[in-house]
């Protein structure tokens, strides 16, 4: 017997997006982020963040639902940095947050100045990390992405991924009393490139976490086709067959229309978009922005 499948409640100040199994794919903006944008790092580090207001605006209208924001930049105080660019954001847009650091105080001083329910990012199933990570998203009301690997390894097998899961839902639920629902499961998305079978192995990992837990799960979309030529059309290609094996969300570029417009089609195919109103009302954008 199947898992029921929960959503995970997500809000801004003034907007709520609910992520689930049975509603339309949730797109997580991921452009703001520093890494490996050399101009960027510089201006952030010069105390700089206008470019901030240029992402956020590119973000939005190529169709995020929610945005990422990272501020790790080297040589900064990355707490104060990362406040900072949350308070921004939410003056510019009333989508709900991301909150991405691998820093703890980072995490805190984030979830701190951040008006509704955010998403942080992210856990792994080491049990340190939980510990310092998983008090916080109880005590601010969060929910959390988790990754099914330990200090020990990435695991390539399907099996070992979902134990891991299972591991995380036991402590996160049972010992900080976060909702199950409040996890989202990233199920490892691999390069391709090194091993061209293991996309199958991330569709094997996201069709049983769906059956067995119902939880509801994301990744970095641009993993799959790094290093590899025409990376778009791979992205466009992996992102409506993982949709059909259960992912609910991306962290992924929404200024890359191919791969978008390719989620939105999912989305209708999958009776995500009722009487596809979605698809139509962007196709009428579209041509109004052709005509004008």
């Amino acid at each position: 017997m199947s898992a029921p499948r929960l959503e995970t409640v997500l809000r801004s100040a003034t907007k709520e997006v609910v992520i689930g199994h049975d509603r339309r794919f949730c797109i997580i903006g991921e452009r703001i982020n520093p890494t490996g944008r050399r101009i960027f790092q510089e201006q952030l580090r010069a105390g700089d963040l206008s470019a901030i207001e240029r992402d956020v605006k590119a973000q939005v209208e190529g169709g995020a639902d929610v945005l990422d924001v990272n501020m790790g930049v080297p040589l900064t105080d990355e707490p104060e940095l990362l406040a900072k660019a949350i308070q921004m954001v939410q003056e510019l847009t009333d989508l709900p947050i991301c909150i991405d650091s691998s820093v703890v105080e980072a995490l805190e001083a984030g979830l701190s100045v951040y008006q509704g329910r955010a998403l942080v990012n992210s856990i792994t199933a080491e049990d340190d990390r939980m510990e310092l990570i998983l008090p916080l998203v109880k005590r601010y009301d969060a929910a959390v992405i988790a990754l099914p690997n330990d200090a020990e390894e990435i695991p390539m097998e399907a099996d070992r991924r979902l134990e891991l899961v299972g591991h995380v839902v036991e402590v996160a639920t049972k010992e900080y009393g976060i909702a199950a629902a409040d996890i989202v499961i990233d199920p490892l998305a691999m390069p391709i490139g090194s091993d061209t079978a293991t996309a199958l192995t991330t569709f094997d990992t996201m069709r049983r976490i769906r059956e067995e837990h119902g939880l509801n799960m994301t990744c970095g979309a641009s993993n799959v086709s790094f290093g590899m030529p025409d990376r778009h059309t791979l992205g466009a290609a992996f992102l409506p067959m993982a949709m059909m094996s259960g992912l609910t969300s991306a962290i992924m570029d929404a200024r890359t229309p191919q791969i978008v417009d390719a989620v939105k089609a999912a989305d209708l195919l999958l009776h995500h978009d009722e009487w596809g109103g979605s698809w139509i009302a962007a196709h009428r954008r579209r041509q109004a922005a052709a005509g004008a």
